[in-house]
């Protein structure tokens, strides 16, 4: 007499669905964890090495850091990846630990919708911030300013 027993906690299929989601989730930790150890610490090293420190961190500082494309550039790199890759890890979690398909779906959307708007916020942040708003008195503005 045989018996056939199913495979316990066999993954959960998708008809119709050739892309492999975790196996790409997976690959993506791996890169940007990489990527994100260097601008991390070329974000720390630029912050807090180079210059005159902690100290020196102020508006005048982060306006006229922003102000600069090749810092525009790698803060937005810095916010994506570690805004997304964050996310992933949280799915994950959620994956593991959320045995209702409900329960997976609303905190998966929730952290889809704050990774996004987290996002967008930063990016806009990023790329709108004026150090230098038109109209300010001129002893107000930092000192890369030109005077209006």
């Amino acid at each position: 007499m045989t018996a056939t027993i199913e495979t316990p906690r066999s993954p959960r299929t998708r008809p119709h669905s050739r892309v492999n989601l975790e196996k790409w989730g997976w690959i993506y930790m791996r890169a940007s964890g990489v990527v994100l150890v260097v601008l991390i610490f070329g974000h720390l090293f630029v912050n807090l090495v180079a210059g005159e420190g902690v100290k020196a961190i102020d508006f005048g500082f982060v306006g006229g850091k922003l102000s600069q494309p090749f810092w525009q550039i790698w803060d937005t790199m810095l916010l994506w990846l570690a805004l997304i890759h964050g996310a992933n890890g949280m799915r994950t979690i959620v994956n593991d630990y959320a045995s209702n398909p409900l329960v997976r779906r609303i905190f998966t959307g929730a952290l889809l919708a704050s990774a996004a708007l987290l996002i967008l916020l930063g990016t806009l942040v990023i790329y709108t911030f004026d150090p230098c708003p038109v109209g300010s008195p001129a002893d107000l503005l930092p000192s890369f300013c030109k005077a209006s």
